[in-house]
Formats: C-alpha cells, structure tokens, sequence
C-alpha cells in the first residue's frame, strides 16, 4: 500500500474496499497503532489519530483482525474479553459489566469460564469483536468481521455493531469484500487501488453507481453483479471414494461434535457442508480427512481411493495421505513450511517424488491461476488474508490427491479470486476429483454444490441433526 491520502472525520462509517492484497488490512493495523517499526518494513508519510501519532495512542482504536486466533490470548472466555480492559486500567467493578454486555452484543452464549480452545472458528472470531467492544474504544476497526461467520451470525454481528455505533457515536472502518452486509451502515465507501492510492471515495449509493462495473472488475463485490459461474454437468456416477457410517466425531469423547454421520463422497461430487458456528463442520472434515479419529462408527476409504492401503485413512501415513486426501484447513497458516510461496506449492510434489520439471511445471501453473505469481518469492506469513487462503489451497492442489477436504475455501476472496476458486474445483470435479467443501458461503454452495451435508448446531435436535440436501 502506497501513496494513499485519506481523512476520516469523528463519527464517519467507512466501508474500506478493494481487490485482494491492495492494502486493505494494512491500512487498518496503522490507524490501529500496531503497524510496527522500521524493523518491520519501510514507511513513509504521516499517520495522525487526533492529531497525535496512531503507536501513541493506545486504546483509542480497537481492531479486528482477519485471523481471530491471532487475537485469542487467554484460556477463558470471560477473562480474554476482560484482558483489553485490564490493560487499558479499566476500574474492576465496570470491566465484567462491561464483559458480559459485549459477549451478548457479539451473541456468543457460553459460560465466562468456557475454554477458548474449545471455540469453532467462527466463535472465535465473534470473541475478538467482544475483547475490542468492552474496551470502548473511540476508532472500531474491523478486518472482515463476519467472513467466517453462518448466516445468523452475521446478522448478530453486523446488528451488535449498530448498536454500538448508535451508543458510542465512535468512528468506524470496516473491510469486507461483500457490500451489501454493511451498504446500509455505513455513509462513505473508500476503494483502494492495488498498485496505491485510491480508486474511487464517496457515498455508497454514488460509488457504487458510478463505478460499480469498474469495481466489480478490480474485484469487489458489488450488489447485483452476478459473478461468472462454471457450466456443470450433472454428477456421471463415478466411483465411491469415502464413506462415513454412525460416525461420531468431537476433539473429545467428553464432548462429541456431531454423531448419526452417515454419508459418501463421490469421486467427480462437490459436497458441501454446511450448518451454523460450532456444529463440528470443521472437526467432521478432519475426521474425514484421517487427522482426527472417530469416536465412534468408522470412517472407511474405498478401494478408489485407498489404492492398496488401509481402509481406514486415520492409519495412513504422511505420504500415504499426501497422494489420496488433500485438507485445506479452516486457518491457513497451519499448513505453511517453507519461505517462500514458491517453495511451498513445491513440498507436496517433491515428497511425493516428481521430477523438478514436473514439480516446477505444476507450481508455475497454480500461481498463475491463482494470482499468485507476483508473490512466488514472499514469505507465506506475509501475505494478505486472503492471499493466505489461495496458497493453502494451491497447495494441496500441487499433489493432485483424488479427494480434496476444504474448510472455507473462499475465505477472503474478492469478487475476482473467488470466481477463480470456483472455475478451478469445477474443473477439477469434471475430471474425476471428488470434493468435500466445509462453507458457510451460500453463493459456493450454489454454484459448485451437487449435494449438501447440513449439520444442526449443538444446541438442536441430535435425532435430526444432519441431512443430506440434493442441489442439482
């Protein structure tokens, strides 16, 4: 991000856009102070928060970031959103007030002394926004607040950010590549340019208006421009590569997920699975995936996909998994080795013993169709949100397993990677893959979806907790 000129005046509510990697999340760790010092990167220019530097005025802005397992420090719930306030010196009396009316506004409903290791994803995101509305701050600074977020969780969270936008009267900045979850809260739209500066600053209803086609090219999601969608056939009928049966699945048998699972995975299918924040999407994946054992039924490889090996992929080996089930996990950076993006694509096919031209023909082909190619020599940890989740997928594609388990694959995407996404495992179904997509992105599951696996939260009905949906 460079050359960018901007001013925000007290009390404004900012929609921040732009595509993928144009500086965004930047943009918003230096309003936030946290931006680091010349040992982190170069920096030029000024940045004032009311008219004092932004690193000196601690607690003035709260911020949200992309990653909210980045922002998890404490083993309890009610003591991670009472830290920001303890820091900030808050008197003790006023912080669990304050705690417990900003766990309610997020509509996160568990115990203060609930484990935050035990948080879904989407919790935990939910527990951040919290930890930053206790503190009260003057400048709220959202990084894609309720990308990883169900449909109901959503709306929770945009509606507890309107309420404190209504009590507080605080300047507001929020990132989203969706428009139209905040159009209507917010009174300027600020769009960066990816090579610096700023593309197009307004109202809403003009910015959208005047450059919505414009916008929509350079990869936001603009309200009614309908993204291009892979022509897919109906599911041939290919071999069964996976089936789960009576499968339980939890990180403990204390504490079981989800149980009743009975389902198979086709090889040329996209399942989808879906259903709200800790129903155990994630957990059943990996469980599925061979990385986690069942607690209960079994989870069984067929012949297609085991190719000789054990039926039961939790027995697999590194490599054995490596060439038969790819896993894209719900936080990228777990799954990251090396430093480069480059090096990275490379792990899966040199483990699985290619020829350099082989492996080198096979990573030139994924950064370029993932818009990555610039990138090659960046370190992974580096990269933007949303460049971090095209990596991971990249390279589990790099080994071209027959079975791919992706946890959000579209996390973070702008108008223009997401189509690409979705165009990639279109193409790669039609070609015999089979796909397990875990996603809480309605607009995925429309275009790429044969069936979908709904799971029931784990508050519901376990007799009718999971259902497969037909799609096409």
């Amino acid at each position: 991000m460079s050359d960018l000129d901007l001013r925000l005046e007290p009390g404004e509510r900012v929609l921040l856009l732009g595509a993928s990697g144009a500086g965004k999340s930047t943009v918003l760790q230096a309003l936030a102070g946290v931006q680091g010092g010349a040992e982190e990167g170069e920096e030029t220019g000024t940045l004032l928060v009311d008219g004092v530097d932004a690193r000196g005025r601690h607690g003035a802005a709260g911020l949200v970031l992309q990653d909210p397992d980045s922002q998890v420090i404490l083993a309890r719930v009610g003591d991670d959103v009472a830290f920001g306030c303890e820091n900030l010196g808050v008197p003790r009396e006023l912080i669990w007030p304050r705690v417990t009316h900003a766990l309610a506004m997020v509509g996160l409903d568990v115990p203060l002394s609930h484990p935050t290791s035990a948080l879904s994803g989407g919790q935990k995101q939910r527990l951040a926004l919290a930890g930053v509305l206790a503190m009260q701050p003057g400048l709220l600074l959202l990084d894609e607040p309720t990308a990883n977020l169900d449909p109901d969780g959503v709306r929770e969270v945009r509606a507890s950010v309107a309420r404190v936008l209504d009590e507080t009267g605080a300047t507001f900045v929020v990132i989203e590549h969706r428009v139209a979850v905040w159009q209507d809260l917010v009174d300027r739209v600020v769009v960066l340019a990816p090579g610096g500066g700023v593309l197009a600053d307004g109202r809403p209803d003009d910015v959208l208006s005047t450059h919505g086609a414009f916008l929509a090219g350079q990869g936001v999601w603009v309200p009614g421009a309908a993204p291009r969608l892979p022509a897919r056939t109906a599911d041939a009928g290919g071999p069964a590569l996976l089936r789960a049966e009576a499968l339980t699945v939890g990180r403990s048998r204390s504490a079981p997920a989800q149980s009743g699972v009975d389902v198979t995975v086709d090889a040329g299918e996209v399942l989808a699975v879906t259903g709200p924040n800790g129903a155990g999407k994630s957990t059943l994946a990996l469980t599925l995936g061979g990385l986690l054992p069942p607690l209960a039924g079994v989870v069984r490889a067929e012949p297609a996909l085991a190719q000789g090996a054990s039926p039961q992929p939790i027995r697999w080996t590194s490599k054995q998994l490596l060439g038969r089930i790819g896993t894209v996990f719900q936080d990228p950076e777990h799954q990251f080795l090396t430093g480069t993006v480059r090096e990275e694509l490379a792990v899966g096919p040199r483990a699985l013993g290619l020829a350099a031209a082989e492996v080198s023909e096979r990573v030139d082909a994924l950064l370029a169709r993932l818009r990555l190619d610039t990138l090659a020599a960046a370190n992974p940890f580096t990269l933007s949100g949303g460049e971090k989740r095209r990596l991971s997928v990249a390279t589990v594609l790099a080994a071209r397993p027959p079975l791919l388990l992706l946890d959000e694959p579209t996390f973070g995407q702008d108008f223009g990677t997401w189509q690409e996404i979705v165009a990639l495992l279109s193409e790669l179904a039609a070609n015999g893959t089979g796909i397990v997509a875990v996603s809480h992105d309605a607009d995925f599951v429309g275009a790429l979806a044969d069936r979908e696996y709904a799971l029931r939260g784990m508050h519901q009905d376990q007799d009718h907790g999971t259902g497969l949906r037909v799609q096409r």
